[in-house]
């Protein structure tokens, strides 16, 4: 990578709060384009508009879709942008050029009922006697992710990050880090806070049985450390807490359970979820918008389908010359 791309990527964690995730998805974007670049003979500092679609059509050439591409434009047109207001170029290529149109899919929704099927099944299955405790904390820590997935609207790398102090705050909301380490306050229902509870005690049963079995000192060491004590739900991965992946794993084995067919449920199913609810429920688009840390509206608007369904219910029920209105 060259050295204004890593100046590129250096400015957008500073000035635009990118977090790490975005910062790689630019940076591997990047690299590929200059790759390309280089291997037709060209300095990445002198590229043309007509080396850029040449790179897009090449894109397409290995099969992406054109959401991928659109989102490779978007990183570049960013990225030439910056030189040129850098300095490192006294043009920018990238302005001209228009992305392929796309149309944004709406998202995956559970219904209330599908909802509701999965909580009551999660809840279910830690009041059976199961063979161990450490498979009842695991049942515990199911239930809490459902329950504070519907009810907070957390991206799932929040949920597994979320601090150990969370399971007694006091108040009815905790605060929660999002995208770019930026910080908002999350409500929490009574549901939710004590499905924290529950899996608070149920680890402490089963850390109370690993110290009996193994006398004490040694068992609660090789249980991950300084994780346990920082952590809601510590891990011995790397980071000290669950991952990503482990979420969207147990989430999967509660839809089995529930009866409902594992590929329509993830952590971000339960975000859009949250969302689809709330606004087909009254919730105004911007209260939706602060709730779910986004921080333009136009991120938020992916969900207007909702409020289109509303709109059409309130004029077909209300409107003096609509169905219900009648006499």
């Amino acid at each position: 990578m060259s050295a204004p791309a890593r100046a590129f990527l250096d400015m957008m964690a500073a000035e635009r709060g990118a977090g790490a995730n975005t910062l790689g998805a630019y940076g591997r974007d990047i690299e590929d384009y200059e790759g390309f670049l280089v291997g037709q003979g060209v300095d990445p500092l002198a590229a043309g508009t007509e080396h850029i679609r040449a790179y897009l059509a090449e894109l397409s050439v290995r099969g992406l879709a054109g959401a991928s591409v659109a989102r490779r434009l978007s990183a570049l047109r960013q990225f030439h942008r910056f030189l040129y207001v850098e300095g490192h170029r006294g043009d920018d290529p990238a302005a001209v050029l228009e992305g392929p149109r796309r149309t944004r899919p709406l998202p995956k929704v559970l219904s209330v009922e599908e909802v509701s099927t999965l909580i009551a099944t999660a809840h279910a299955r830690t009041a059976e006697a199961v063979p161990s405790f450490g498979e009842a904390a695991r049942r515990a820590r199911v239930a809490c992710f459902i329950e504070l997935l519907y009810a907070t609207g957390l991206r799932v790398s929040e949920l597994a990050a979320l601090p150990a102090s969370a399971a007694s705050a006091k108040g009815e909301a905790i605060i929660v880090r999002g995208k770019g380490g930026k910080e908002r306050l999350v409500p929490l229902g009574e549901a939710a806070k004590a499905a924290m509870r529950a899996y608070r005690a149920a680890r402490e049963r089963e850390a109370a049985a690993r110290a009996a079995a193994k006398a004490g000192k040694a068992a609660m060491t090789s249980r991950g450390g300084t994780g346990e004590a920082r952590w809601l739900f510590p891990s011995a991965a790397a980071s000290g807490h669950i991952t990503r992946q482990q979420v969207a794993l147990d989430l999967k084995d509660l839809a089995l359970a529930a009866g409902l067919d594992p590929a329509r449920l993830s952590p971000h199913v339960l975000r859009h979820a949250f969302a689809s609810h709330l606004l087909a429920h009254g919730a105004d688009l911007r209260i939706v918008q602060t709730l779910l840390g986004h921080s333009d509206i136009s991120t938020t608007q992916i969900y207007t389908h909702v409020l289109d369904e509303r709109l059409k219910s309130l004029v077909r029920d209300l409107h003096p010359l609509g169905e219900g209105g009648e006499d």
